[in-house]
């Protein structure tokens, strides 16, 4: 990629210059002989740039090498290492970076003083992942004086270097090893996880307590003793997770213990990617699919767990909006998608009737092929509002249209939970578990 170049004068140079001008004007006012003095000061003040740019550093050998992390969890602190050879010779004298990147970044420090040493020099910054989606590193500007220090020598270097920024998934490997694994006296023991499925898992001896319908008369008969069938429930089934990004998704929502706010598309983003990685573990395929007020996103199923850092990586493709959600489009394409009976995970929210109303048909026609698992946000701030105690007329109103606007709701939830569908309103707090049951609850029932 091209660099750019500048040169420019340093302060000391225009101040020599500044210094200069009076001197002129005095010597042509009063000594009008002397007036080639003050010229030659000029002269001479530009005959010393031009000597100090051509003793300065080359801009062709000060190309930066950069390293940076190839992608991130959002909230995250990262390092990027800058390292600027530039030969045998002069050394640059003062020099400075400063890296310019877009709204999901933010940078510290702002210029950095690049450290010398032989034939090159090194510069640290800090980069914190601010909103989840595609970082980029776009340009990063060196600067350096001349030897005599009356000229700046700038170099700018197009970098459109991307990082994908992600939920933390830390949180998803702890949970999911607490679901998988239990500690034992030798390292871990995966657990197998069985169980009222169709797929025969294997025989065991049936004690006093166990179902007597599991009982395998033929192959205890063989044996002599009472066996009992076990299985596991069955596999390969197909998730999809479905995001509204509308402008209601862009909310901050609070965790009550932590309080940690994070926008409700965020927390919805970290509920999935719990689910799928146990999912994937499972044995089951998961897909995503975003949209607003027009679907932008739908990644096919896939499986095996090697496949979550590939989940994880198109989830940074989910991105924030201020659109209206156009359910009708928005689930219809998804239903166009879909060519096997598939649970649907749907993460959105809504405030008015006339909105839900939209949502409840849609979410209707899905239910005739598909699973449906809707996931919405209790919203705290009405719940708050109207436990308040109102002190003034005003506070009485807003309790009363906060109450009306919550029964609203209820009522719309609980027209899906008649129609079918797995609802579950839910904390910031308490989302993650909540949707991971649901789910855990559904396998156990054979109901995908």
């Amino acid at each position: 990629m091209t660099f750019r170049t500048q040169t420019y004068p340093t302060r000391a140079a225009v101040f020599a210059a500044a210094l200069g001008l009076p001197v002129t004007l005095l010597l042509a006012l009063f000594l009008p002989a002397l007036w080639l003095i003050g010229a030659a000061w000029v002269a001479g003040l530009l005959g010393l740039m031009v000597l100090d740019i051509l003793l300065s550093t080359s801009i062709k050998r000060m190309a930066p090498d950069l390293e940076s992390p190839g992608s991130g969890y959002v909230g995250h602190n990262y390092d990027v290492r800058v390292t600027t050879p530039f030969g045998p010779g002069v050394p640059p004298r003062s020099p400075e970076q400063r890296l310019s990147v877009n709204d999901r970044l933010t940078v510290s420090p702002s210029i950095a003083r690049a450290g010398q040493g032989e034939g090159g020099m090194l510069a640290l910054f800090s980069i914190r992942t601010e909103l989840r989606g595609t970082a980029e590193l776009e340009r990063l500007w060196t600067r350096w004086q001349g030897p005599l220090g009356l000229v700046w020598r700038q170099r700018i270097d197009p970098l459109n270097r991307e990082i994908p920024v992600t939920s933390d998934t830390q949180m998803v490997r702890d949970t999911a090893a607490e679901i998988f694994t239990k500690d034992a006296n030798i390292g871990q023991k995966l657990q197998r996880l069985r169980g009222e499925g169709t797929e025969f898992d294997g025989l065991t001896e049936w004690v006093a307590g166990m179902d007597k319908r599991s009982i395998d008369w033929k192959h205890s008969a063989r044996h002599g003793t009472l066996l009992s069938r076990e299985f596991r429930t069955e596999r390969n089934h197909n998730i999809v997770f479905a995001f509204d990004t509308g402008h209601l998704m862009a909310e901050a929502v609070e965790d009550v213990e932590t309080g940690e706010a994070m926008t409700k598309l965020d927390r919805a983003l970290n509920a999935a990617l719990l689910m799928a990685f146990v999912s994937l573990k499972i044995g089951d395929k998961v897909g995503l699919y975003a949209f607003d007020q027009k679907p932008y996103l739908y990644a096919p199923a896939i499986g095996n767990t090697r496949s979550f850092a590939q989940i994880r990586r198109v989830s940074a493709r989910v991105e924030y909006s201020t659109a209206e959600t156009n359910f009708t489009l928005g689930l219809s394409q998804l239903a166009q998608n879909l060519q096997r009976r598939t649970l649907i995970v749907v993460f959105t929210d809504f405030v008015d009737s006339t909105q839900a109303e939209l949502m409840v048909e849609n979410m209707a026609r899905l239910l005739k092929r598909h699973i449906v698992i809707f996931v919405a946000f209790r919203n705290t701030a009405l719940d708050s509002l109207i436990t308040r105690a109102a002190d003034t007329p005003e506070e009485a109103a807003a309790s009363l249209i906060g109450d009306g606007l919550m029964r609203e709701r209820e009522i719309v939830l609980k027209r899906l939970q008649r129609m079918g569908v797995n609802v579950i309103d839910a904390n910031a707090d308490t989302l993650n578990m909540k949707v991971l049951n649901t789910y855990m609850m559904l396998k156990a029932r054979n109901a995908i």
